[in-house]
Order: structure tokens, then sequence, then C-alpha cells
């Protein structure tokens, strides 16, 4: 049945191999499935103008899409990878990022390499050398997790 189905529809079978590729797309959008379907739509119109050509058998249908699915997800990332754009506030989400250059008086003395200071309404942990609280430091770093600031003395 399957055989049959194939062989009436001829070069329409990736036609509708691209259509629902791209149906794919629209409802599972991960913009993966839109150049595979790309591809096999052109391998389709390519099928329509040379059908009866004695070197177009499926394997070198088969190897054309695959050929042309690498370079249409190749252009496909070209064209949507530059949507990350660059943004005039870079540490928006990072807190502890934002901080780094900031004065503080310590709230808690440095014991052990571990203290607090208070920023704006938040009290945050510092690490550095042993100092006594009512210390002026200055933040000078901030863990990757923005739990933690490293404070210097000023």
């Amino acid at each position: 049945m399957f055989e049959r189905i194939i062989s009436e529809l001829g070069p329409w079978n990736w036609m509708v191999l691209g259509f629902v590729l791209l149906v794919m797309e629209v409802i599972a959008p991960g913009i993966f499935m839109l150049w595979i379907g790309i591809a096999a739509l052109l391998i389709g119109l390519v099928s329509l103008l040379i059908w009866d050509a004695s070197f177009w058998t499926w394997e070198v249908q088969v190897l054309a899409f695959l050929a042309l699915s690498l370079v249409s997800a190749f252009v496909g990332k070209k064209l949507v990878g530059g949507r990350h754009d660059s943004t005039d506030q870079p540490l928006l989400n990072r807190r502890g990022a934002q901080m780094v250059g900031k004065m503080a008086t310590l709230a808690e003395p440095i014991k052990d390499g571990r203290g607090r200071i208070k920023l704006g309404d938040t009290l945050w942990r510092v690490s550095g050398p042993d100092l006594p609280a009512g210390t002026q430091v200055r933040v000078v770093s901030s863990a990757d997790t923005d739990l933690e600031l490293t404070v210097e003395a000023v």
C-alpha cells in the first residue's frame, strides 16, 4: 500500500514531505524542521522538472535531499543566528556583578574570611580578609552564582 502511494504521487512525494515538515514546525516551533522542509520542497521542485531523467533515481534524490538539508540548515543558522543582539544593560539579571566597584561598610565583621555588608536594602554575604565591623570596603568581584561578593579594605 505504501509503495503504491509513493509510486502514484511520483515527484509530489517530496512536496508532501516538505509541507508535513513545515506543518510540524508550526505545531512545535524550534526553527529546525523549517530548513529540512524547505530542502524537501526544493527537491520536489527539481523532481517535477527532471522526473523522467534516468539518473534521477530515488537514491540520488535522497542523497540530494540530505545534502540540501545540511546546506539549508547551515544557511538558516547564519540567517537566524544573528538575532542575539547586544544589550545596553548586560548586567540586568546579575545583581552581584552590578555591585562590583561599590563602596560599603561592614555590617558584620569578616571572621575566618566570611562576613556581611549592607548595600541598599540588602545584606550581602562577603568574603575577604578578616576585618572588624564598620570598616569601609570596596566590592572587587562577585561569584558566578551572585550569592557572595568579594571585598577588600579601602
